[in-house]
């Protein structure tokens, strides 16, 4: 005789096994979160100088973690160092970009994927992601240099201290280095004067004209070539990502670092000093010194003080 009460039971039993086979296929798999990190995080976790030597190119370099151990925890997602500095429950929060950071759904997306085990997934890139990420674009002979050419410097060596929550916590002076317009701010006062490298305080940092010598956590510091397109950036107008030069921030504050030099020159710059200028201890050519001045409409630089420093 047939074993009806079998059959029932098995039918029965089916709807459950099948939302439990459907609840373990839609667990994501590494090949989910790699474009979020590849987007987001690979421009200051990669290459030698990566943070505390975090590396986010690929599966196992992520499973690798960083001078302080695991990041991720396989089934603890509590307890993963990656979720916290997501969430903001560790600061730094990451990605230092934000805001905006990742949003709620890419959150619980790594949060599942943590409590899943790690799973690679199918064809997951687990090497040599780095080698599919598309290069940073750089000016063709003859093209004017924009923000987009100089962007992923100022990310991956730049923004980690000059953000809102950066790893020395608030940004340096105020200034944020984490978007175009906050680059381009002179409210307190001017660090990038479009047209202008020699009057930039931003590339008078970077050269080591004017010190500490900027990134802070160089050597190494930015190479030549890096040095270049910024101060090409700079000196064809401090061009948005669309190619639109910046106004000129007539009247904005500046503060300058260098060497004197005669006539009036700091280095390359040539100072406008008059009566109302403050010469504070006898400022001599050869001399380290700091130049408070401002921006004029013809974009020369009116010094009000010089003191040696």
């Amino acid at each position: 005789m047939p074993d009806h009460s079998s059959r029932t039971l098995a039918i029965a039993l089916l709807p459950s096994l099948l939302t439990g086979l459907q609840s373990n296929a839609a667990e994501p798999a590494y090949s989910a979160i790699a474009p979020i990190l590849q987007s987001r995080c690979v421009l200051c976790h990669s290459g030698p100088q990566a943070p505390l030597g975090l590396s986010l190119d690929s599966l196992d370099q992520l499973l690798a973690g960083s001078q302080r151990g695991p990041v991720v925890r396989a089934g603890d997602p509590a307890g993963s160092e990656l979720l916290k500095r997501l969430k903001g429950l560790s600061l730094p929060r990451m990605p230092l970009s934000g805001p905006p950071f990742l949003s709620a759904a890419e959150i619980t997306l790594f949060e599942r994927w943590i409590a899943a085990g790690l799973p690679p997934g199918a064809g997951s890139p687990a090497r040599n992601a780095a080698a599919n990420r598309p290069a940073t674009p750089s000016p063709q002979p003859g093209e004017t240099v924009n923000y987009s050419h100089v962007e992923t410097i100022l990310n991956q060596r730049c923004v980690k201290c000059h953000s809102a929550s950066g790893i020395m916590g608030t940004a340096p002076e105020g200034y944020l280095l984490s978007s175009y317009a906050a680059t381009l701010a002179s409210g307190e006062r001017a660090r990038v004067v479009p047209g202008s490298a020699e009057a930039s305080e931003l590339v008078r940092r970077i050269r080591g004209q004017a010190r500490p010598r900027m990134p802070y956590d160089g050597p190494p510091f930015l190479d030549d070539r890096e040095i270049a397109l910024i101060v090409a950036w700079v000196e064809q107008g401090a061009r948005d990502a669309q190619g639109k030069p910046a106004a000129m921030p007539t009247g904005a504050k500046l503060r300058l670092h260098g060497t004197l030099g005669g006539n009036w020159r700091l280095d390359g710059l040539a100072l406008k000093v008059n009566a109302a200028t403050r010469l504070d201890h006898s400022p001599q050519a050869g001399d380290y010194v700091q130049v408070r001045g401002r921006l004029l409409q013809d974009g020369s630089v009116l010094a009000e003080r010089i003191r040696p420093r």
